[in-house]
């Protein structure tokens, strides 16, 4: 099953933390403490962006229907347009790995209540 815009906005918003806004004309933005981003909707049209892990970066795009995340890459960003070249399952994987590296580079006594089990 392929998820939608709102699937990937509700489970972003219930990972721990979790908050949402829109920011450069439009794109939303989920975050946690504070300001620090884990995914981007609509970055560049019906768009999906979010970070990963940098030793799996070139792996995930070689794959069809995912790119490196414009101004983001470097920070090991991919991009996906709707409707998302992955499954449920993996997308909401990768998503929850991308809030927990954000977390992992948190102050460590701002992660307590942050981290998942794994």
């Amino acid at each position: 099953m392929k998820m939608t815009e709102e699937h990937v906005a509700t489970f972003c918003l219930s990972l721990p933390g979790a908050r949402e806004d829109y920011k450069w004309g439009g794109v939303r933005v989920f975050s946690i403490a504070g300001n620090k981003m884990f995914a981007l909707q609509n970055l560049r049209g019906d768009s999906l962006a979010f970070k990963v892990d940098k030793d799996l970066f070139l792996g995930h795009v070689d794959r069809p229907g995912i790119h490196p995340a414009p101004y983001l890459a470097r920070a090991q960003w991919i991009i996906m347009n709707t409707p998302y070249p992955l499954g449920a399952e993996e997308l909401r994987g990768l998503l929850r790995r991308s809030h927990q590296l954000v977390v992992s580079k948190l102050p460590k006594r701002t992660q307590i209540g942050l981290r998942l089990e794994d």
